[in-house]
């Protein structure tokens, strides 16, 4: 049976972290294993800097992509010799990229990000396929393209799972295999990608169609805490989770895993394992079925960069069904994630991440039909389990805008 491994950027972001993981992976090379990685360090936030050059056609997108070249270059001469083949490989992801720039942007910039930014997972898979060669970690490069196959929704893609479970099972054969997270393929074999931070959930796709023992995520922190230790000092490991608390935890945003992670898990009873890979041997968190989330404390969660917008009637009438399904029929057109919602007589407020690139278009779509009021450059703030001494803490000193709350969980939108 299968373990699959997920590896984000921060674990491969320089050469010591590449050797640390290297060291990781070595200890389990006993084990049948399956690893994902995402790009390198914060190459997707420069690749889309490339994507927003060209589609925004600024003439310096050549430039931007070489900050790309030189941060790979940096990595491959530390790591191997210059003779070494991979240098051909790399060179060559790049060249697809180069060719992309000297054609005009396609209309659908969502299209153009899905070509460009999933340059990053194969030139993280290819250095670190050849590296774990090197160290003796014999392995396969694999194609995700190859195994995870979805629609054409671009940069939010949705996956065809009969078709993929029939591409894993026929593709991975070896003891030990390394591919991309986050990139998928259409029928029309343009490549895809399954949405930002989507390589958690590349990890669960392929332990789903695997029936794998167990899927390992390799994070920079102990394993999913209480709270994002960013914003709070005193966050705490959570040593167990229920699937449905992540799944809870993991839709308000908690940045540890990607929202869809936790279903295929939860519906092959598949536990998942958040880990250190700076503490390799500590046994991190551990969210599977049947078991109670320990210890029983509130957990916050904090979205940034967030957008409220209300919405009425322009003849100031209430807002009825016909109102609602006009506005989600907006939201699912433009691939707006609503992050939190509140009704009144006379108006609609969602709080959704302020996307550059969708909320605009959505704001446009909306004004036609719609008075539309917005705030912009807020935060939301969510705590589960909540208790009074939490809820105070949380507001205190902070200019609230709008609060929800039910029986287990508390929203608060904040300047």
């Amino acid at each position: 049976m299968y373990k699959v491994f997920k590896f984000g950027g921060a674990s491969i972001k320089d050469v010591e972290s590449i050797k640390n993981l290297g060291e990781i992976l070595l200890s389990y090379d006993a084990e049948k294993l399956v690893v994902v990685f995402s790009a390198m360090g914060k190459v997707t936030n420069m690749l889309e800097k490339v994507v927003e050059s060209y589609v925004t056609k600024s003439n310096d997108s050549i430039e931007k992509l070489q900050d790309v070249k030189d941060f790979h270059d940096n990595i491959l001469s530390q790591l191997f010799d210059e003779k070494h083949a991979i240098y051909d490989e790399v060179n060559n992801l790049f060249v697809e990229i180069e060719w992309i720039l000297e054609d005009d942007p396609n209309q659908e910039y969502a299209y153009d990000y899905d070509q460009i930014v999933s340059i990053g997972e194969f030139l993280s898979t290819k250095i670190m396929s050849a590296y774990l060669h090197q160290i003796g970690f014999a392995n396969k490069w694999l194609d995700a393209r190859d195994l995870i196959r979805t629609d054409n929704a671009y940069r939010n893609a949705k996956v065809d799972w009969k078709t993929t479970v029939s591409f894993v099972n026929n593709q991975i054969k070896e003891k030990h295999s390394v591919t991309q997270g986050f990139i998928g393929c259409t029928s029309e074999n343009f490549t895809s990608t399954l949405g930002r931070e989507g390589s958690d959930f590349s990890a669960a796709i392929l332990a789903f169609a695997l029936n794998a023992d167990e899927v390992v995520i390799w994070k920079d922190v102990p394993g999913m805490m209480n709270a994002d230790p960013k914003y709070y000092s005193d966050a705490t490991l959570l040593d167990k989770i229920s699937f449905d608390e992540a799944i809870e935890l993991a839709y308000f945003g908690a940045k540890v895993i990607h929202p869809k992670t936790i279903q295929p898990l939860k519906q092959k009873g598949i536990p998942l394992y958040i880990k250190s890979f700076v503490r390799s041997r500590e046994s991190g968190s551990k969210i599977s079925e049947g078991i109670a989330t320990s210890p029983k404390i509130p957990s916050y969660i904090v979205k940034e960069n967030q957008i409220l917008i209300s919405i009425s009637d322009t003849s100031l009438s209430f807002i009825v069904e016909t109102h609602m399904s006009k506005i989600f029929s907006l939201l699912s057109k433009h691939s707006v994630r609503v992050n939190m919602m509140q009704n009144s007589a006379v108006s609609f407020s969602i709080c959704v991440d302020n996307d550059a690139h969708k909320v605009p278009r959505l704001l446009e779509d909306l004004k036609n039909d719609f008075e539309v009021f917005f705030n912009d450059s807020l935060r939301l703030y969510t705590i589960r389990h909540y208790t009074s001494e939490s809820v105070q803490s949380l507001v205190k000193n902070k200019d609230v805008i709008l609060e929800q709350k039910s029986r287990n969980t508390l929203q608060i939108v904040a300047k």
